[in-house]
């Protein structure tokens, strides 16, 4: 009979099904911990007819659909307004109003084959995961197991009591919504010339170039702050606010981090005694040899324990990327 160490080495792949289902690394946290405990009170019930990590993904997703009966769907902020301008005031939306950032450690299984992984890295990017905030939740389910898990329809009806034509009709519609939402696949992994497009990104957010920060950017890239709901579209209005209310950002030093298969920093502003203090967690997201978003996550109380990043940065410091 599996042993609770037996558990516990699925809980990372149990997290990242549960992340793509609820949009919430913390929410993602407490299904995974639910599962582990369902599990451990029906062991008896595991039969040894599937591996154990199937079965933990049966439970986990029943678990999920329970939260989902009484959660809204979460948002990005290019969906919770139009387009803002430097000049709009800043109101803040409910933290459960939000896609939340994971970091990979928490939601990729160490010992998955390179193909699982692949796919698993790529249904973690924050777009997919809001594309997926769009289905209903047992369409979600659904399309989560056969596409990302690769199960098959009768494995699907039977983890859900469903039939296969239901499963399937569900799958259809699934795919339907996504395409209609236009996720555009990416690479697994970042190619040697996306990985020196982040580093001209550090070089020139730690330098505060912000003539440069455009030159590698989008013409029609986006910058948002959760919580707060304005984002911004565009090298002027972009530019605009670094160098007006956003000023403060300079001198920042950047800290590497990985976030939902993205490259991610943690991003620390002078504090005025030396030292550097928490301000945003920072991902990106590279299209077409370019950066097409950068969102600075502001929730730094609860994200950058769970990145494992220091609380503060002392003034003689030194990580990858500083100049």
């Amino acid at each position: 009979m599996p042993t609770i160490d037996d558990l516990e080495r699925h809980r990372a792949a149990i997290t990242g099904h549960c992340y793509r289902m609820l949009g919430s690394g913390l929410d993602a946290d407490d299904a995974a911990q639910e599962t582990m405990v369902r599990a451990w009170r029906h062991l008896d019930a595991f039969e040894g007819r599937s591996s154990l990590r199937t079965w933990l993904y049966r439970i986990a997703t029943r678990v999920c659909l329970d939260v989902l009966g009484t959660r809204s769907r979460r948002l990005r902020s290019t969906e919770a307004g139009p387009v803002g301008t430097i000049d709009d005031p800043l109101t803040a939306l409910p933290a459960s109003s939000w896609v939340e950032p994971i970091p990979d450690v928490a939601a990729l299984p160490g010992d998955a084959d390179p193909h699982e992984r692949v796919v698993l890295r790529q249904s973690l990017r924050l777009a997919f995961v809001a594309a997926l905030q769009h289905l209903p939740a047992r369409q979600r389910a659904v399309l989560l197991l056969v596409e990302v898990l690769g199960w098959s329809a009768a494995e699907v009806a039977s983890g859900l009591d469903m039939s296969v034509a239901a499963v399937n009709s569900a799958l259809q519609r699934a795919r339907a919504t996504l395409a209609s939402r236009d996720v555009t696949p990416t690479a697994a992994a970042l190619s040697d010339e996306e990985q020196a497009l982040v580093d001209r990104y550090v070089h020139a957010f730690e330098r505060y170039d912000v003539d440069a920060l455009a030159a590698i950017m989008h013409e029609d890239a986006t910058m948002a702050m959760p919580p707060f709901s304005l984002w911004l579209r565009g090298h002027a209005s972009m530019s605009g606010w670094l160098l007006g209310r956003g000023a403060a950002c300079r001198g920042s030093k950047l800290v590497p981090t990985a976030a939902n298969g993205l490259p991610a920093f943690g991003q620390y502003k002078p504090a005025g005694d030396g030292r550097y203090l928490p301000w945003a967690l920072v991902v990106l997201e590279i299209e077409r040899g370019a950066i097409a978003a950068h969102t600075f996550f502001l929730d730094t109380a609860t994200l950058f324990p769970r990145f494992g990043l220091p609380d503060h940065l002392p003034a003689d410091e030194v990580f990858p990327g500083d100049h």
